[in-house]
């Protein structure tokens, strides 16, 4: 559908004219930085990358996309781990680098209005300086943008207490392919006037618009917070501890898991002396009032105990941060293992976790490849992660690839789904008709062809 060929001067001098010279680049070194994000295995070279610095600006680049037929692939920092942002069938990066304000933050309102640039970072220091906090807290937060999060609904280790991005969206602003800017929800908690477009436009991975706004909700800032670590003999027994703490009526900020392989990665990484012979690991943890924390690590701590496991520790504060600081460099410790880390996340109801794991260790066995998990036990997403001694090892590339076909499989025969955070991408493109089935996935086509008539829109991705 769209060609390979270098952009003629006549888009180029559209391009420039729309947003200036400085910011329209086609130079081999930028083009080779943009031609891959953090998914491996996924490389393809753009015509040119564009940074606006406003909605009009991008309204601009669409209708001259549109004009020419040329493929627009919106980027944040490109920290996605499903190839959402590569440019398959080349065309326009569009990144939004340069829109990195906050322009607003209401504390009395509860929310903040940011342009798509921002860093989760640096949106959640500006809340913490007036008591609040922004829940969503995916693995990159210091690189992840509000717009990238917004486009793959990205999750993180608090997902279970507090929900994952969509859940903090309350408006947007964003241009469609038409090159139409529209504004969807708006301040109000409450508001159900209309289709729900901004939970449309949440997780669509920029197939249907480009964000150019998002106003997103904030909570106070807990009191406290407490972690504990309970070790088992195997991440059955493990799972069985979730269940009970579930059971219980305790509902963790934090509740992750990893599997021996992650617990000598990251002791070898970050060098916390864990446990050295048990199974598995709960990384487990809650924030509020002093007293509820207290309270919920105690119970807690004794659902581990009664499920069987090996030890329990409860740490201060300080503990806690490095706690969870480990838990954030397992993908970084597992990557020291292997010239090549394929990251891949699916998700199973919350009691098949154990049985998905242990599936999981049965189809790498088969398929002669190494595969370490660790997730969020809480909600059954796991992340199991291959580890390659050679990038250039094409035939154990594709025992991995056939490898996590099956996972993804697996997960779907055990009511799970193929990507419970990372999104779909071009990476997962091939599993989503399996997941969805026809008719959804043709409602899908359906929808991208409304919002965006010529398909210009991050071709190869979702509805396309």
């Amino acid at each position: 559908m769209f060609s390979d060929r270098s952009l003629s001067t006549n888009v180029l001098r559209q391009l420039r004219s729309a947003v200036g010279d400085e910011n329209v680049r086609t130079d081999p070194g930028v083009l080779e930085a943009y031609a891959r994000d953090a998914t491996p295995l996924f490389h393809a070279y753009p015509q040119a990358v564009v940074e606006p610095d406003d909605a009009l600006q991008i309204a601009e680049i669409v209708r001259i996309a549109g004009e020419h037929r040329l493929p627009i692939i919106p980027r944040g920092s490109g920290s996605n781990l499903c190839a959402a942002t590569s440019a398959q069938q080349g065309g326009i990066v569009l990144t939004t680098a340069r829109m990195r304000r906050i322009d607003e933050l209401a504390p009395a309102e509860l929310l903040a209005r940011v342009q798509p640039g921002v860093t989760t970072a640096a949106l959640a220091k500006a809340a913490g300086e007036h008591g609040l906090f922004y829940p969503p807290d995916p693995g990159s937060h210091t690189v992840s943008t509000i717009g990238g999060n917004i486009a793959t609904c990205a999750g993180g280790l608090r997902g279970l207490k507090y929900g994952v991005t969509r859940d903090y969206v309350l408006g947007l602003t964003a241009v469609l392919g038409t090159g139409e800017i529209v504004a969807t929800g708006g301040r109000l908690w409450k508001d159900v006037a209309g289709y729900d477009l901004t939970r449309l436009l949440t997780g669509s991975e920029g197939t249907l618009g480009i964000i150019t706004e998002a106003t997103v909700a904030l909570l106070p800032s807990p009191a406290t917070t407490g972690t504990g670590l309970a070790y088992f003999a195997d991440l059955a027994t493990a799972g069985r501890a979730v269940s009970e703490i579930i059971a219980r009526g305790v509902l963790p900020a934090t509740l992750e898991f990893l599997d021996r392989r992650c617990m000598d990665a990251v002791d070898a990484y970050a060098h916390l002396g864990l446990h050295a012979t048990a199974g598995a690991m709960l990384l487990f943890g809650d924030d509020g009032g002093d007293d509820q924390v207290a309270t919920s690590l105690a119970r807690m701590r004794q659902a581990c105990l009664d499920s069987g496991a090996l030890s329990v520790e409860i740490g201060g504060v300080a503990e806690a941060e490095s706690l969870l600081a480990a838990r954030r460099c397992t993908l970084p410790a597992l990557s020291r293992l292997g010239s090549l880390t394929i990251l891949e996340d699916a998700s199973v109801p919350r009691p098949r976790l154990a049985e998905m794991v242990a599936r999981i260790d049965d189809i790498a066995h088969r398929h002669d490849v190494v595969i370490a998990t660790f997730g969020h036990a809480g909600d059954g997403n796991l992340h199991p992660t291959c580890v390659l001694p050679s990038a250039e090892d094409t035939e154990a590339i594709a025992r991995a690839e056939r490898a996590f076909g099956e996972i993804f499989r697996a997960a779907i025969a055990l009511g799970g789904t193929i990507t419970g955070e990372h999104g779909v991408g071009a990476a997962k493109l091939p599993y989503l008709a399996e997941r969805l089935g026809p008719a959804q996935t043709a409602l899908l086509r359906r929808i991208k062809s409304a919002f965006d008539p010529a398909g210009i829109l991050n071709p190869g991705k979702l509805g396309s």
